[in-house]
């Protein structure tokens, strides 16, 4: 309604209202404010580049990529190649001990026997037992024993001394087989020492393409920062056209039943399908009528413009940094408005409108097929919304999909009764605030804005506020949130040794440690989405890494399962981010 006027009574009449209404909805065109153009970039700012220097960046870093990896599966398999060799030395080494041992007991034996003899005055031999006289029957039996126990020994001995032989000649063929191994693995190690020489020496070249890339994405951000900063203007000046007008924002509750009647002086909103828009008037004016939105949803939005550039992180909710649910909870909150704090929650609630008839305010849910819902924003127009992302770490301005729009909901309407939203289908990954989540055991690709891994562009990542480390924005407000958190428990913040990792520092540490380096361009380091700390996480057991484990997944981050204890690479210390 008008400012400054008394509360007019609804339409005369409902029939006369709303048709002269909709008859001037066609005669007038709707001003409403209008959001700045932001980049066709997706996520904004992490978008991939269009950049001819990114290609070559990305050829020339998977050219080295793909050789040292091909060399890294014949290192490790010439690796166990040897490891099987010398496992197979120990074994035919115990066999010769074992066959030593055996004949040297039988030969214990036999000097027994041969001491027994000399003690007793004599060998026993056939003549002896003759002489001896006594019962043809016993000497019958004495020779024959004689003659069993001369075999025995005999066989004895000489299985003793084929064993023994047998077991050096296995020895001999695992001594040369660990020989063999052992170039093959000394050949290898100085063909991929080759390769490693050759992947430093192309860093140069590859930074030099890096710094191109950076500087486009620094301008590509500054265009961004412009587009937020316009789109706020753009804002307010819509706010300064109502006032100018006399127009006081009605309560969403004068605006639901446009058919019923609208305050005095407003008329309805044509809807896409036909009749009126719910949640929704306008002033008539020429040359353009003014959009009058309820006093929540101006409330709200003007509160969403205020977090623009602020950081994104799951499961925080300002005033530091936000989350996309958080986000929209928040300023309709504050509002008025209350809803729930995640996307699907909001989704289950959201009365839905017309995607034709979208207007500023409203909530714009992404998803497709596969992941099912992925984001939530707020609208600004048909093809802008306002939303704290993911992939581009921070409360921005961005363009809406239109072939990923699921639902458009109308907070001022109220809630709808309450459905499940869409979720991902064939093992595909959830999908929060736009960005992928991934399980702890996930092992797949975790790549991002289109940049190689270990040549990401400064300007994309964001400093911890620790030393030099830098994350992925939205990890790097992610593990600030939760350092807080660490630093209420334990009296100061998380300590961290390494986070993002260059190309050329994985290349490195390759060549000091390639039994245990991942091959450069394929660590998670190199995504700006792992860290590894100290300060006693680095332990399993203690105090800090109990309170990692119970808390880290309420910033998105986790330890892998790889990392567990007693899953062959045990390591306390490092975390990767997952989102949420």
């Amino acid at each position: 309604m008008r400012a400054r006027s008394p509360r007019g009574t609804r339409s005369r009449s409902a029939a006369l209202g709303l048709a002269t209404a909709v008859a001037v909805v066609l005669t007038v065109v709707l001003a409403a404010p209008a959001a700045a153009a932001p980049s066709d970039q997706p996520g904004g700012t992490s978008g991939v580049l269009d950049s001819e220097a990114l290609d070559r960046l990305q050829q020339r870093a998977a050219e080295v990529q793909a050789d040292l990896q091909q060399r890294q599966a014949e290192v490790a398999a010439a690796r166990d190649a040897l490891a099987a060799a010398r496992a197979d030395v120990e074994t035919a080494r115990a066999a010769v001990a074992d066959a030593e041992a055996a004949l040297a007991r039988d030969q214990d034996v036999l000097a027994d026997y041969a001491a027994a003899v000399y003690r007793d005055g004599g060998a026993l031999t056939p003549l002896t037992v003759l002489l001896a006289g006594g019962d043809p029957g016993d000497a019958a039996a004495a020779l024959a024993y004689l003659e069993a126990v001369d075999a025995h020994t005999a066989d004895v001995v000489d299985g003793a001394v084929q064993q023994r032989a047998a077991a050096v000649a296995g020895q001999e063929a695992a001594d040369a087989a660990l020989a063999e191994a052992q170039g093959r693995a000394d050949r290898l190690a100085g063909e991929a020492a080759d390769l490693e020489a050759a992947a430093a020496a192309v860093t140069g070249e590859l930074d030099a393409a890096l710094g191109e890339v950076d500087r486009q994405l620094a301008q590509l951000q500054r265009a961004q920062g412009d587009v937020n900063a316009q789109t706020a203007a753009n804002w307010r000046a819509h706010l300064d056209r109502l006032a100018a007008a006399g127009v006081q924002a009605p309560p969403a509750s004068a605006l639901r039943d446009p058919a019923a009647g609208l305050p005095a002086g407003l008329a309805p909103v044509a809807a896409a399908g036909g009749g009126a828009q719910a949640g929704a008037a306008q002033l008539p004016r020429q040359p353009t009528s003014l959009l009058v939105l309820p006093a929540e949803t101006l409330a709200a939005v003007s509160a969403a413009m205020d977090t623009l550039g602020r950081p994104y992180a799951p499961g925080t909710a300002g005033p530091d940094s936000w989350d996309c649910g958080s986000l929209v909870s928040s300023v309709y909150g504050a509002a008025g408005i209350d809803l729930p704090a995640d996307q699907a929650g909001l989704f289950a609630v959201s009365t839905p409108v017309d995607p034709a008839d979208v207007l500023p305010g409203d909530l714009v849910f992404l998803g497709t097929p596969e992941s099912g819902l992925g984001h939530v924003g707020i609208a600004l127009d048909r093809e802008t919304m306002l939303a704290a992302d993911g992939r581009a770490g921070a409360v921005v301005v961005r363009r809406v999909p239109t072939d990923e729009v699921l639902l458009v909901g109308r907070p001022s309407l109220g809630p709808r009764p309450a459905v499940p939203a869409p979720g991902p289908t064939g093992g595909a990954l959830r999908v929060e605030c736009g960005n992928p989540v991934h399980p702890p055991s996930f092992d797949g690709a975790r790549s991002w804005g289109g940049y190689p891994n270990g040549l990401i562009p400064p300007s994309a990542l964001c400093p911890i506020g620790v030393a030099g480390h830098a994350l992925r924005c939205d990890a790097a407000a992610a593990w600030r949130a939760m350092s807080a958190a660490y630093a209420e428990a334990f009296g100061q913040p998380l300590c961290i040794t390494d986070s993002y990792r260059t190309y050329a520092g994985q290349v490195r540490l390759y060549g000091e440690k390639p039994a245990l380096a991942a091959v450069p361009g394929t660590s998670n380091h190199g995504w700006g989405l792992a860290v590894d700390l100290c300060g006693g996480v680095e332990a399993f057991g203690t105090p800090q890494y109990a309170w990692m484990v119970a808390n880290a997944g309420r910033f998105g981050w986790l330890h892998p399962t790889w990392a567990d204890a007693g899953n062959g690479r045990e390591e306390p210390w490092h975390w990767e981010y997952a989102g949420r």
